[in-house]
């Protein structure tokens, strides 16, 4: 039994990967571009005029940020885009009657998403080495929160698929929720810039663990303590796999 468990697993994940391998340039490259335009704009021409970060030139400080911003959006937009095209087209009523555990239907799923994100970190990170030289303080806390974050976010993007109803409901929660959060997480400003009340309402934005752990990892420079960003990142990912467990067993929105 165990045996089709992984095999069930590695076809769904198979199944994920490819997806998104296969209309690379829909998937991988626009992401990579956007960044682009980020590392010219606000790095090269207002980054110029900014000067030093914490020691660091200001295209160095966002790199980090950049990157991680990728990996968010991108891990939720793979597995939030095709739970909920094997919802629309049905496809997903096989996986809910052939013998395979919630657990592996997530891990899959999530595997996937996490696959994408890391692939357009790699291409980011590889743009990134035109603009600034490549710079490493910790590669167990890039690893760690690069990986934690991607599951986060493709849990994420999970539990947005099993609620929407309809394509546009899919795209609300990155609109209105995901890309401000993602901007007000310190990916072009540091923590300590803002004034204290700010500071404190910027720490109940998860989104900032994640920044700030990962360029701990690039820079060694944080805005909260490491322990914090771990901690927040565990929480979270429990506590939607939880969510997304409980409604897949339940077929909330799944079933007709």
């Amino acid at each position: 039994m165990t045996h089709l468990y992984w095999v069930a697993l590695k076809s769904i994940w198979a199944k994920e990967v490819n997806r998104f391998a296969r209309i690379w340039i829909q998937t991988l490259v626009p992401p990579v571009i956007t960044m682009t335009l980020y590392f010219i704009i606000f790095g090269n021409l207002i980054g110029s005029r900014i000067g030093e970060m914490h020691g660091f030139s200001y295209m160095q400080f966002i790199v980090p940020g950049l990157i991680m911003m990728a990996v968010i959006t991108n891990a939720y937009a793979n597995v939030a885009s095709s739970f909920f095209s094997a919802k629309f087209q049905r496809n997903i009523e096989e996986l809910l009657v052939a013998p395979v555990p919630t657990h592996i239907i997530i891990a899959g799923y999530v595997g996937g998403g996490v696959a994408r994100g890391i692939c357009v970190g790699i291409l980011v990170t590889a743009i990134s080495l035109f603009f600034v030289p490549f710079h490493v303080h910790s590669w167990p806390m890039v690893a760690i929160t690069l990986l934690l974050t991607a599951i986060l976010f493709s849990l994420a993007g999970l539990l947005n698929a099993v609620f929407a109803r309809t394509f546009d409901d899919i795209s609300l929660i990155p609109t209105f929720v995901l890309t401000p959060l993602t901007y007000l997480g310190g990916v072009f400003y540091s923590l300590s810039l803002l004034p204290p009340i700010w500071q404190a309402i910027s720490k109940l934005n998860p989104i900032v663990y994640m920044i700030s752990g990962f360029r701990y990892g690039f820079l060694g420079i944080n805005d909260v303590p490491l322990v914090f960003t771990l901690s927040v990142l565990v929480a979270f990912i429990l506590v939607f796999y939880w969510l997304v467990y409980a409604l897949i067993q339940r077929g909330r929105g799944l079933r007709t």
